[in-house]
C-alpha cells in the first residue's frame, strides 16, 4: 500500500557525531521523502484503505507533517482532505499543506484543539476522522521503519524514538520488541510537553494544561488512553529532555551530519547529550523524524544568519 518513495530510507553509521556523544550513533533518515517527514508511511495505509472503500473525503487534525502527508496520499488517491491545524504551527508546514490541494481550516489555540474541531467536522459531514496514533494504519505505517530496522541486521543496541501522539514509539517499538526484543527501546519527549512520559511512567493517563516547547510536532497535552497501553507494553523508558539540549541537536546534526531537521527529529541527540554516561559503549539509533521548520525560527535557535 506504501508508495515506495516513503520506504527503504538511509540507515548508516554517522561517525562524525560519535565524539561529542561517546557512543556509536547510527541515523535512520526519514526526511528525504515528498512530505519531509515519516508520516507518508501512515497516511499510504490510510488513504489506500479509505479508496479502496470507495471514500470521497477525510479529515484529520494535525501539528503540520501528517496534514502534509495525508493531502499527499489523499491527493494521489482522489480523496478530498480537510486538515485541521493551530493558527500557531510553524508556516512552512501549513503552507506545504496548502501547496498539496488540500483544504485547510486554522483554529486559535493548540493541537488539542485542532483535534477537537476536526472531530467535529469529521461528525458534522460524515466523512472519515483520521486520528494519528489511534487509527492502526498510522501505527502499521511508522512500524515500516522497524521492520527496516530490524532487516538491517541489527548490531545496535538502542532505539530512541520522538515522542509526540505515540504512532512512531509504538509502531517502531512493537516490531523490535517482537523482532529484536534485545534492543532496548528508549522514547524521548520535551520537557515542556510531557504528557506522555508522565503518563508511561504513572501508567495512568496525565494531562497537562498547556506545552511549552518548540517541537511542536510533539506538543500535545491529552494521551490517547489506547495509545498509552500499547506504549506501556513495548518502551522500556521514557525521558524528557531540556529545550537548549534539542538546539544543541538540531546545530549537531547539522554541523557533523548535513542534516536540517526539525526539533522534534533532535530529540534522540539530545538525549544523548543529556546522559552520555548511559550511552557510553553503546551503538545507539536515533530516527531522524521530520524535517519540517520554519527557517527563520530554524536561523534564531542555532545562532545563523
Amino acid at each position: 500500500m506504501i508508495d515506495p518513495v516513503f520506504l527503504d530510507t538511509p540507515l548508516y553509521r554517522c561517525e562524525a557525531l560519535e565524539p561529542d556523544l561517546g557512543c556509536a550513533v547510527s541515523i535512520k533518515l526519514e526526511t528525504a521523502n515528498p512530505v519531509r517527514s515519516f508520516k507518508g508511511r501512515g497516511t499510504e495505509v490510510v488513504a489506500s484503505l479509505l479508496a479502496g472503500n470507495g471514500s470521497r473525503a477525510a479529515v484529520c487534525a494535525s501539528a503540520g507533517n501528517l496534514g502534509q502527508a495525508l493531502a499527499w496520499s489523499g491527493r494521489g488517491r482522489g480523496l478530498d482532505v480537510t486538515v485541521v491545524a493551530s493558527r500557531s504551527a510553524p508556516a512552512a508546514k501549513l503552507d506545504r499543506i496548502r501547496a498539496l490541494e488540500a483544504k485547510l481550516e486554522l483554529v486559535d489555540g493548540d493541537f488539542d484543539m485542532a483535534r477537537e474541531r476536526a472531530a467535529a467536522i469529521a461528525r458534522h459531514d460524515g466523512i472519515r476522522l483520521v486520528e494519528d496514533s489511534l487509527d492502526l494504519e498510522t501505527c502499521e505505517g511508522a512500524a515500516t521503519i522497524g521492520l527496516e530496522l530490524v532487516d538491517a541486521a541489527p548490531s545496535f543496541d538502542t532505539v530512541l524514538i520522538a515522542l509526540g501522539g505515540g504512532a512512531l514509539a509504538t509502531g517502531v517499538g512493537h516490531v523490535v520488541k517482537a523482532l529484536a526484543p534485545e534492543v532496548e527501546v528508549i522514547c524521548v519527549q520535551p520537557l515542556g510537553a510531557p504528557a506522555m512520559t508522565h503518563s508511561w511512567r504513572q501508567r495512568r493517563v496525565v494531562t497537562t494544561d498547556s506545552t511549552d516547547t518548540i517541537a511542536d510536532g510533539v506538543a500535545g497535552r491529552r494521551p490517547i488512553p489506547a495509545v498509552l497501553d500499547d506504549l506501556l507494553v513495548v518502551a522500556d523508558d521514557a525521558v524528557l529532555v531540556e529545550e537548549a539540549s534539542i538546539i544543541a541537536g538540531m546545530r549537531m546534526l547539522l554541523d557533523h551530519a548535513g542534516l536540517v531537521v526539525e526539533p522534534s527529529a533532535a530529540l534522540g541527540i539530545a538525549a544523548l547529550l543529556e546522559d552520555r554516561d548511559r550511552f557510553a559503549g553503546r551503538h545507539v539509533v536515533t530516527i531522524v523524524c521530520g524535517g519540517n521548520v520554519d527557517m527563520d525560527a530554524y536561523h534564531r535557535w542555532i545562532g545563523r544568519h
